[in-house]
């Protein structure tokens, strides 16, 4: 087994580079860019929401000089070209392509993001800003979607056709249908003060003294902060794993296997989780490193904004938008290597729960 663990951990290194290779490269290739965005917001053309210029950017704009000449950039007419390649040089665009990847490469080895273009703040201190909020989404919402997705979808199948199976699908689907930021609207409405109740705060992970409490209250604080998004997240989450559970143990339970174990005496409870729960639960388990990593970013997006959380999700995006290349490929590099780390830890589960499973004997 430490033999496969260690192929696994080599394997992530082409894996990262091809991520980061294939992303770099059409980075190039998309319009507009750092240096253009600035020269946007020197003349007054970007009126982007997202724009948030630290000191770095804003900087520049006391080096701008009237002046004529041709430039590649648009919106460059009436700038000095010095001015132009002080620009490019501040934001690395002075060095070709292939230099900076490898520089980049080079760099992230050792975890070191740089700075930000816009931000004047080093990459990495932005990302131990925003974790906290992310790990919290993510994590919470998965283990709380397959606490309950995974006694549901084996209660459906062992109900298969009745009406508890009939009604529960019925309510699954209609959450599954509410996209997780309308629901989030409705829970806002409900209970944070929106024309109801005042029951749960609106914004951020934790109190203002959240410092002064006790570490129980602390606890507290911060579960009744995150009730809210993590339901909202949550609800749209139970119908994939609670079908696909359903699905497996259905599946498991039509074997011939189960039927040997029936007539050797064993009760139904000893049958579903002594024979059929570990060959069932592998196809679940396959599914969770793309449930967590979609939990991690893409689906704290628009629950962040809602519920003012700054995350992973919203930085990324905004980065996005601001081109902000630093953190877009900073965060891309941890999202795949989380993704690639969450997965191996998936295939090592496989063992637990089926030791008949052995992945040394097998080609990765």
């Amino acid at each position: 087994m430490l033999a496969y663990i260690a192929r696994r951990l080599l394997l992530m290194i082409p894996t990262i580079f091809g991520i980061l290779l294939i992303s770099f490269i059409i980075v190039q290739f998309a319009p507009g860019g750092p240096v253009e965005r600035v020269l946007a917001q020197l003349q007054g053309l970007d009126s982007g929401a997202t724009s948030r210029f630290g000191g770095g950017a804003t900087d520049l704009g006391s080096m701008a000089q009237s002046a004529g000449g041709d430039s590649r950039y648009r919106g460059a007419q009436g700038l000095d070209p010095k001015f132009i390649a002080e620009l490019e040089k501040q934001f690395g665009f002075d060095k070709p392509a292939h230099e900076r990847f490898f520089i980049m490469l080079k760099n992230y080895a050792t975890f070191d993001f740089g700075r930000s273009y816009f931000r004047d703040t080093p990459v990495i201190q932005l990302i131990k800003e925003k974790l906290p909020v992310s790990i919290s989404l993510g994590l919470w919402m998965t283990l709380l979607s397959y606490a309950i997705s995974i006694p549901l979808g084996i209660r459906k199948a062992v109900k298969d056709g009745s009406r508890f199976d009939t009604w529960t699908s019925a309510v699954v689907i209609v959450g599954y249908a509410i996209p997780s930021f309308l629901f989030a609207i409705l829970l806002i409405v409900l209970f944070a003060g929106g024309s109801f109740w005042q029951i749960f705060p609106l914004r951020g992970l934790w109190s203002e003294n959240f410092a002064d409490l006790p570490w129980h209250m602390k606890a507290l604080d911060y579960l009744w902060h995150i009730a809210l998004p993590v339901t909202a997240m949550a609800i749209g989450a139970f119908a994939t794993a609670t079908f696909l559970t359903k699905n497996s143990f259905l599946d498991e339970i039509r074997k011939q296997y189960v039927q040997t174990a029936r007539m050797k005496g064993l009760n139904e409870r000893q049958v579903l989780y002594g024979h059929v729960f570990r060959n069932a639960m592998l196809i679940v388990i396959s599914g969770f490193p793309a449930a967590f990593v979609h939990a991690f970013f893409t689906g704290s997006l628009l629950i962040e904004s809602i519920f003012s959380l700054d995350g992973l999700g919203l930085l990324s995006y905004e980065s996005i938008i601001n081109r902000d290349y630093p953190v877009v490929f900073a965060n891309l590099y941890i999202f795949a290597l989380l993704g690639l780390v969450v997965n191996l830890i998936s295939d090592l589960t496989y063992t637990w729960i089926d030791p008949r499973i052995d992945f040394e004997t097998r080609e990765v």
